[in-house]
């Protein structure tokens, strides 16, 4: 009896120029090459979908058949790494950016990220309510020294194009056409869908500085001296942007 190894059988699921594995069999020892082939279909067309559902606002620009074309070059480069689906596209922007004949769409990449950070987001563990009290009666020199630290389902997409704008006009009816200024997002969940916020430059770096473990002190050199920080903080507290202030 002729068995089929996992690597053959795996190996053509994602390419159809791949020949059937031989020696595949049905559980009656018929040939099953027919089956395997509407299996194949059936796995790229799971994949596909799966990218269309994550990625709605690049689907959008790129129109469908377009994007059913550049996510099937990605299936068959970059097959899902985790069973869990939510993971699934997480190289999809870098992709889009190499991708020669997309290279008149340069801005694909930042809204296929700020796509995968709503999804990170939206799958983020929770975090207690942040208390704005704990700001009370700080000193300055105990509050510069302090770590802002952020919740796990806050995000920050930065980019040098009109992102959010894109975004918006991709996936809402009516939305206003995008300009040409360059956008930031923080991504934050304060209840249970992720809502997105532009941010200036300033804000922005200072986000990114507390994001990467910075204290405030860090975080606030790296704003400048154009930032607002009391309308900043406002944000990241109504928003539930706040995990805790260590000291």
């Amino acid at each position: 009896m002729i068995t089929v190894s996992q690597d053959a059988f795996r190996a053509g699921l994602l390419d159809a120029r791949v020949p059937v594995p031989e020696g595949l069999k049905d559980n009656e020892g018929r040939s099953a090459g027919r089956r395997y082939a509407v299996y194949r279909n059936n796995v790229a067309v799971s994949l596909r979908e799966a990218l269309e559902t994550g990625f709605p606002a690049v689907a959008s620009l790129l129109g469908k058949e377009n994007f059913a074309m550049v996510a099937g070059h990605f299936l068959r480069q970059s097959p899902p790494a985790s069973p869990l689906m939510m993971h699934y596209g997480e190289g999809f922007p870098a992709f889009l950016e190499a991708a020669e004949p997309l290279a008149h769409i340069p801005y694909l990449g930042d809204i296929a990220r700020l796509e995968l950070a709503q999804r990170a987001s939206y799958h983020a563990a929770d975090c207690p309510a942040f208390d704005p009290a704990v700001f009370q009666d700080l000193s300055d020199g105990a509050l510069m020294a302090g770590y802002l630290v952020l919740a796990p389902a806050t995000k920050l997409v930065k980019s040098r194009w009109p992102m959010l704008s894109i975004y918006r006009y991709a996936t809402q009816p009516g939305a206003a056409k995008p300009g040409a200024a360059p956008e930031n997002v923080l991504i934050t969940r304060p209840e249970f869908d992720p809502v997105l916020h532009p941010l200036d430059a300033a804000a922005a770096g200072f986000v990114q500085a507390c994001l990467s473990g910075g204290n405030f002190g860090a975080a606030l050199e790296a704003a400048g001296p154009e930032f607002d920080l009391p309308n900043t903080l406002s944000l990241l507290l109504s928003s539930g942007a706040i995990a805790q202030l260590k000291l």
